[in-house]
């Protein structure tokens, strides 16, 4: 997906003036104003093949506190997943959680490191990356889910480019993710910029968990259905990216839950 994401022009955060949207994406804006700020931590991890075992045995044991957090209200999710996408020196595993403030993020963090397998043999031998993030366009199905794929895309903007309160974006691609998780597609979606910055500060990635392999052939479908269809809107959409500083992942969903 370099430049293009599923064979269709796409960035972000744009400043072109776009036409007349339908009464269903403003619908979509204001919904997604309305939500609070939701915080994600994301873990990635490039564990030596020869560990891949290991770590999913560690893996699991911290399964059982993410569960427990859910349950008790400390986390509304969490998931974790292998990268399908290998790179040399790049992340093979991660996992993420998510909650309504940092307090509970950081709560829950420290307990994590606590645990005897924090400092197990897999989890030493790997080199590692954080990301904290937040949102206020997302949304996901409640409950446990093991089919998932997880697509992310993380864009930088071009130097000069903005979008007031975010609203182009809400009108396009919110609108978009809204429908495929209505229709069942997804299992959820997120649109994150870091809280703590360790990219370009604009920076966004694109969060998509979808219900089986074929949840990523109907966004591709349905993006480029919207895209002939609004084709104006779009482009205010696709025109003040960075093309050079476009990545993506995709991901096996071992697992994720949803309160």
């Amino acid at each position: 997906m370099r430049i293009r994401w599923f064979g269709i022009p796409f960035v972000v955060l744009c400043v072109l003036t776009i036409a007349p949207l339908c009464a269903n994406r403003v619908a979509a804006q204001s919904q997604s104003a309305e939500k609070p700020v939701l915080y994600t931590y994301v873990s990635e991890w490039a564990v030596p093949r020869a560990m891949w075992g290991d770590y999913l045995k560690s893996e699991a044991e911290d399964m059982d506190m993410l569960k427990k957090a859910v349950a008790d209200g400390t986390l509304v999710s969490f998931g974790s997943f292998d990268v399908l996408n290998h790179q040399e020196g790049s992340p093979t595993h991660g996992t993420w959680f998510s909650a309504g403030s940092l307090t509970n993020i950081l709560k829950f963090l420290e307990a994590l490191r606590s645990t005897p397998g924090a400092t197990s043999a897999p989890f030493a031998a790997a080199k590692h990356w954080d990301y904290l993030m937040q949102s206020r366009n997302y949304s996901a199905h409640a409950g446990t889910f093991t089919n998932g794929y997880l697509r992310v895309g993380n864009w930088r903007p071009k130097a000069g480019s903005s979008d007031p309160d975010g609203k182009i974006l809400k009108a396009t691609m919110v609108a978009l993710c809204e429908k495929l998780l209505a229709d069942g597609a997804l299992h959820g979606y997120e649109i994150d910029q870091e809280t703590v910055h360790s990219t370009d500060p604009g920076s966004i990635y694109i969060a998509l968990m979808t219900n089986g392999a074929e949840g990523l052939d109907k966004f591709n479908i349905l993006l480029e259905e919207t895209e002939k269809a609004n084709p104006a809107g779009w482009a205010g959409f696709g025109g003040t990216i960075d093309p050079a500083g476009h990545r993506d992942t995709l991901a096996r969903i071992t697992t994720m839950t949803h309160k």
